[in-house]
């Protein structure tokens, strides 16, 4: 029972948070104008848009996995890169209504995880392997890092009231909740909760750094033969041969 409240609480939460964002969206074309304009992309906005989009990029390599089809994974990326975290809470939503009984009983959020495998799809191969995956978020950690220290040496800290413009607002939302998705993974990943609760505090406090740096230290308790979507599984979830195959065989022997 407790999994099955796991699945119906979280898909109800996204699905709320999917609604504020879209009403906050709504709510600042209507009241500020499109964010298509140039006076809008100040220094920190910039620096924000740049923090966002790392993230996009850790939540829409699980989408590329999750998806059988690479149509299907493109239209999801398109929409993930337009409307941010409507996406995301959408996605992830349309994945808990997927589960049945059996899968929201014993593990939802590894279900949820999990990679979809139609029986006349074709399954997206492995895009990056583990080393290529630590260098590209050690890079994009360092540029986000480098970016912020840039932004506060040429534009000052962003706890001014000034800097709060109606579409950094809309976009800090939009960010929040993109980390709020993030947070769940990294909550569902550590067995202990002081560590969950730590990782947690510095995504919220440093963003896609934290996001970057959590990735990267995941990936080197992979060996460099391993999948790189192990990582997203906790440690009870690996097999003792660490092979995702295997682990979709245990989808299908559920029932």
């Amino acid at each position: 029972m407790a999994g099955a409240a796991v699945a119906v609480g979280l898909r109800t939460v996204f699905m709320v948070v999917g609604c504020v964002i879209t009403a906050t969206v709504i709510y600042t074309v209507v009241t500020d104008g499109l964010p298509f304009r140039k006076q809008l992309l100040t220094p920190w906005m910039a620096a924000t848009l740049v923090d966002f989009y790392i993230n996009i990029l850790a939540i829409g390599a699980w989408i590329v996995y999750k998806e059988s089809s690479w149509i299907h994974a493109l239209l999801w990326i398109v929409l993930l890169i337009c409307l941010g975290s409507i996406t995301t809470c959408g996605y992830i939503v349309m994945q808990f209504l997927k589960l049945t009984p059996q899968e929201s009983l014993q593990d939802p959020i590894y279900f949820v995880l999990l990679r979809d495998r139609k029986k006349d799809g074709t399954e997206l191969k492995s895009i990056l392997s583990v080393v290529s995956a630590r260098v590209l978020f050690g890079v994009l950690g360092c540029l986000m890092l480098g970016t912020l220290i840039y932004t506060i040496a040429t534009d000052g800290s962003p706890f001014r009231r000034a800097v709060l413009t109606p579409w950094l607002s809309a976009t800090l939302i939009d960010f929040y909740v993109n980390v709020f998705a993030l947070s769940v993974w990294v909550a569902y990943k550590e067995s202990n909760w002081t560590t969950a609760a730590f990782w947690i505090i510095l995504l919220i406090c440093f963003g896609s750094i934290s996001t970057c740096a959590y990735i990267v230290l995941q990936l080197f308790h992979l060996s460099a033969q391993d999948p790189v979507s192990l990582i997203l599984f906790n440690s009870n979830r690996r097999t003792v041969n660490g092979y995702e195959g295997t682990l979709q065989t245990n989808k299908y022997t559920v029932g």
